[in-house]
């Protein structure tokens, strides 16, 4: 029987664990596995109990980019539809999605960790956007955000060598969160998890949105759309509401009494 090319694990109410699991190609990008990443995420956009998602990969890397080995010749395979844009699916989730950075993310696969909200490295994680060399145009978003994450001379060094940023570096650099053991990163991802998990439900998704929304928007219209939002949901509590989620933060120590 032919193993799944993505796992999903739910060890906890809230929490889903997705693994790229095709280790012994570390992990790239056939056809197949963008669909079954698509289909994945797709469930768990439909699952109302699937708060938080933990992104990672099986065996040394996260994730090598497409598959040039299946793409050969045929440049057509290059080009996504709406049934195998993996970061498309990984951006469709409303609620956070860390990625736990547990070896190299090439290219396309670089793409994917950018699409999480969060990003924790193992000391073993590479980073390299090798578009330029492979000769195919980044179309999942690389060539915007990178430059907004890490700054832009920094994301053209990227671009234009195709060079390797070492995790240390990319932490230094902002690309990624922190940078922990490999032994230590699952359990690092899932604490930060358990963390998300403990908002409030309903604010967890709202507050992405308007954090994600707001930023593609230039300051003054963002500043705009918090206000809106923030009259419209803060109008819609009651005292009570307030009262009960400022003793569930005491509860978790996160004020002072």
């Amino acid at each position: 029987m032919t193993a799944a090319l993505v796992l999903v694990e739910r060890p906890r109410d809230g929490l889903a664990v997705v693994t790229l699991n095709r280790p012994e190609a570390m992990n790239a990008l056939s056809t197949a596995l963008r669909r079954e990443i698509v289909a994945a995420f797709q469930a768990l956009c439909a699952d109302p109990t699937a708060r938080v998602v933990v992104l990672t990969g099986a065996g040394r890397g996260f994730c090598a980019g497409l598959d040039l080995r299946e793409i050969g010749a045929d440049a057509s395979k290059v080009v996504s539809e709406a049934a195998d844009d993996p970061v498309a699916a990984v951006l469709a989730f409303t609620g956070p999605v860390i990625g736990a950075i547990n070896g190299v993310a090439i290219t396309g696969g670089l793409e994917l960790a950018l699409a999480c909200d969060v990003r924790i490295a193992s000391e073993t994680a590479r980073f390299a956007d090798t578009h330029g060399r492979v000769g195919v145009m980044p179309g999942w978003g690389l060539s915007q955000k990178l430059s907004r994450m890490i700054g832009l001379p920094r994301a053209k060094e990227m671009a234009f060598t195709g060079n390797f940023v070492p995790a240390a570096k990319a932490e230094a650099w902002g690309l990624v969160n922190r940078v922990v053991s490999g032994e230590e990163l699952m359990s690092e991802a899932l604490a930060l998890a358990d963390d998300m998990l403990s908002l409030d439900p309903a604010m967890l998704p709202k507050y992405k949105a308007l954090i994600d929304d707001g930023y593609a928007l230039p300051f003054g219209e963002a500043l705009a759309l918090e206000a809106a939002r923030a009259n419209e949901h803060n109008n819609a509590l009651s005292s009570g509401d307030l009262g009960a989620r400022r003793e569930a933060v005491v509860a978790r120590g996160r004020v002072q009494t």
